[in-house]
This record gives structure tokens, C-alpha cells and sequence, in this order.
């Protein structure tokens, strides 16, 4: 694997060391230019999957969301990673309520998964202090 690694990386350098020049030019594009043609490569990409309009739509769909989420100053990485990570916590979930026959203490009863449990509710209270606090603030003002 880290030959192939190795082979890799020296055929990229061959590669692109000669494109520098198209590669800077590229750089020196308009956005208002270069945007439209990144939207249809990823069209193309899309549809070539399936072969499915309605991929293309929801491509279209997610990226309007993104923008809504951008344009109220909400952080999309946590919602990718709910989206990726979630369905497994969901089955992992299942699978150990399964083997303890529904007994939901058994995640209180290892070390190792209080700490993790402990950890998680932290670090939430951590996240929301500052939101808390300005709140208070605010009450305390009027």
C-alpha cells in the first residue's frame, strides 16, 4: 500500500509539474464563470450514477438547503456527520439494547462507556454555556 502510495504521489508530480501554468490560470478565473461549470460537472456526475433525473434534483434540493443553512450562519459539518454517522449509531444502538435484552443501565454499567457518556454530556453543556449565558445576561438586563 505505501509503495502504491509512493508510485502515486511520483506520477502526480509528473503530471502536474507541466500543468503549473494551466493550474494558475485556472486560479485567475471569475468566479461568476467558473461556478455555472462546476454545477454541471456535478450534474453529469450525478446522473452518470444512476441514470436519474430525480438524483440530479436532489443534488439540486440539498445544495438550496446548503445555501438556507449558509445564509443563517448554521455549521453544516455536524449535520454531515449526523447524516453519515447516525444510521450506524442507530444499528450499534439496536444491536447492544438486543444483547442486553433491552436493558438500557448496561451502558452505565462498563467504564469505558460512562466515560464516553460522561464525556458526551460535557462536552454538550460546554458547547451551550456561552448561548446560556447570554441569555442570563439579557434577563438580567430588562
Amino acid at each position: 500500500i505505501i509503495a502504491s502510495m509512493w508510485i502515486g504521489n511520483f506520477f502526480l508530480i509528473v503530471l502536474n509539474l507541466p500543468m503549473i501554468g494551466l493550474w494558475v490560470r485556472m486560479i485567475m478565473v471569475p468566479y461568476h464563470f467558473l461556478f455555472p461549470g462546476i454545477l454541471v460537472f456535478c450534474a453529469i456526475g450525478v446522473f452518470s450514477l444512476n441514470n436519474s433525473e430525480f438524483d440530479v434534483f436532489m443534488m439540486a434540493g440539498f445544495g438550496l438547503f446548503g445555501y438556507i443553512c449558509a445564509k443563517l450562519e448554521m455549521e453544516p459539518a455536524p449535520m454531515l456527520l449526523g447524516f453519515i454517522i447516525g444510521p450506524m449509531m442507530e444499528e450499534y444502538l439496536r444491536r447492544a439494547l438486543l444483547l442486553s435484552r433491552s436493558d438500557p443501565m448496561v451502558f452505565l454499567q462498563r467504564p469505558i462507556s460512562l466515560t464516553m457518556l460522561v464525556v458526551a454530556v460535557v462536552a454538550m453543556v460546554i458547547v451551550m454555556m456561552p448561548a446560556l449565558r447570554k441569555k442570563r445576561e439579557e434577563a438580567f438586563v430588562e
